[in-house]
């Protein structure tokens, strides 16, 4: 039997599918924890990651009862716009700031001031936020300029593990189009930008990796590596991408569907041929796995909303998502802005929570509601601003990740979009996407082709109670208000 493997590297864990390369039949899984980050300051050790994949690769091949060297082919799917720099001897200069650190609120702010929002959406194609790779440069070269000095090649997650895999430096168009160096609509690096808003005394076009296509392969494994994971020394290593991008190839989306990934952030995604312009920033028009392009919107704040609530009421999450159904839908209930570690979409990067509406006679069940509804509620404002860019979401509407597998959050997302919402049986949908890649590329075939062949069945389909009930979705003018109020700090203690 042959296999490949897909691997997401996850802001919470790292993951590995193990899957028959002939038909996609999924045969192990295994799963190793990353180190908690808690923002505005997200860091990890690049190194952990390595240390984390080896023990879920071996995790899954137990699993599977399979040999390492069975596997023909690996690919890496990770977190995306973290910042890995590496020194002259391809070590890590610094733990690597995440996606989800906003300590470069500023530089964004920065650069987005300097730029000119419209300008950098023509030109690169994704909102000037805190999580782009750029910022994280732009800010460390105000807090520490000698260090950018010894950076000697750059990269964001997926890379660095297949640069442990392979030792090439190399990245795909997904991933290299969420740094903000990259110009998605002409497929090419910008480092003119990172002379502009990094350092202009040195040259970033020699730190940069080479961009893969969507089904190149990036090499085959070391002979160290091979030797260290019993691996076959011709196993082959694909591009590897974005979390999100190989999700979209994992549930098989097709231009017209809306993907909605529910974990740690909140991802609204639309496979098609063409990129967009969405001069108000709200919408990045990344590139994909396949050669197109994934329009997406980003929440930074979802899964990780209910379980702090959970926490906070003393129950388990799956009981929070029980009680949230339970609860009456008051017309005007119980009403939570989820900004709690700052906001992406909007753009709001020191916003806080803010939960509204409450009185003596609100009950725990409504406070477990407001959580979920808070979470949704900027999902569907993202989604709303996909159509306002011309996209047409005529398809289905597919939920993945995490948060995908509770009723609570599936229900209230087909209330608030008034639609049905479908899971796809695909839990693991980055891991999926990445066993997709990577056949597609040991068989020289077209990626859509491998992933319309292994596109998983639906598991389950929720239909909306606000057809039948009105008070389903929220007040929106009151959550608006709210909105607003989450944005900046209520009172100083001076004031108070």
């Amino acid at each position: 039997m042959s296999l490949v493997a897909g691997v997401d590297s996850s802001t919470q864990s790292c993951k590995v599918e193990l899957r028959r390369f002939e038909d996609g039949v999924r045969v192990g899984i295994g799963a190793a924890p990353h180190a908690p980050t808690f923002p505005p300051e997200s860091r990890q050790d690049p190194r952990s990651w390595w240390t984390a994949f080896t023990a879920a690769l071996g995790s899954a091949l137990k699993n599977a009862n399979a040999d390492a060297s069975q596997i023909r082919g690996i690919s890496v799917g990770a977190q995306c716009h973290g910042l890995v720099a590496l020194d002259r001897q391809g070590q890590p200069l610094f733990d690597a700031p995440l996606w989800n650190d906003t300590t470069s609120g500023e530089a964004a702010a920065r650069v987005r001031d300097d730029y000119g929002l419209a300008a950098w959406m023509q030109d690169v194609g994704l909102a000037p936020s805190s999580a782009l790779t750029v910022m994280k440069l732009a800010q460390l070269a105000k807090t520490d300029p000698t260090t950018i000095r010894e950076i000697s090649r750059m990269m964001v997650p997926h890379d660095y593990l297949t640069f442990r895999l392979t030792g090439h430096v190399v990245t795909d168009r997904s991933d290299a189009s969420g740094t903000g160096y990259y110009d998605v609509h002409r497929d090419a690096w910008r480092p003119e930008l990172l002379e502009r808003f990094v350092s202009a005394d040195r040259d970033w076009s020699s730190a940069l990796p080479r961009v893969l296509g969507p089904t190149e392969a990036a090499g085959t494994v070391t002979s160290e590596v091979a030797d260290q994971l019993g691996l076959r020394k011709d196993t082959l290593v694909g591009p590897g991408g974005g979390d999100q991008h190989l999700a979209a190839v994992g549930l098989g989306l097709k231009t017209g569907d809306l993907g909605i990934s529910l974990g740690t952030s909140g991802v609204v995604f639309t496979p098609r041929r063409e990129s967009i312009v969405d001069t108000e920033g709200v919408v990045d028009s990344v590139a994909d796995a396949t050669g197109g392009y994934l329009p997406l919107a980003c929440t930074l704040n979802a899964a990780k909303v209910t379980d702090t609530f959970a926490l906070l009421l003393g129950v388990d999450p799956t009981v929070l998502g029980q009680m949230a159904l339970s609860a009456p839908r008051k017309p005007r209930r119980a009403t939570l802005v989820a900004y709690l570690d700052g906001e992406r979409t909007p753009l709001r990067p020191d916003g806080t929570g803010v939960l509204g509406g409450i009185t003596t006679a609100t009950t725990r069940e409504e406070v477990a509601l407001a959580a979920y509804e808070g979470v949704v509620a900027g999902i569907t404002a993202a989604s709303a601003h996909l159509r306002r860019t011309g996209i047409d979401l005529d398809g289905e509407v597919v939920a993945t990740g995490g948060g995908a597998r509770s009723l609570a959050y599936r229900q209230i997302l087909a209330d608030q979009l008034a639609c049905p919402v479908t899971r796809r049986d695909a839990d693991e949908a980055t891991a999926r996407g990445a066993c997709v890649q990577i056949a597609a590329t040991l068989a020289g075939t077209n990626i859509q082709d491998v992933a319309t062949a292994w596109v998983p069945p639906t598991s389950d389909w929720t239909d909306p109670r606000a057809r039948t009930d009105p008070e389903a979705s929220i007040d929106q003018d009151y959550y608006a208000k709210l909105s607003v109020a989450g944005s900046r700090p209520h009172f100083t203690p001076s004031e108070a």
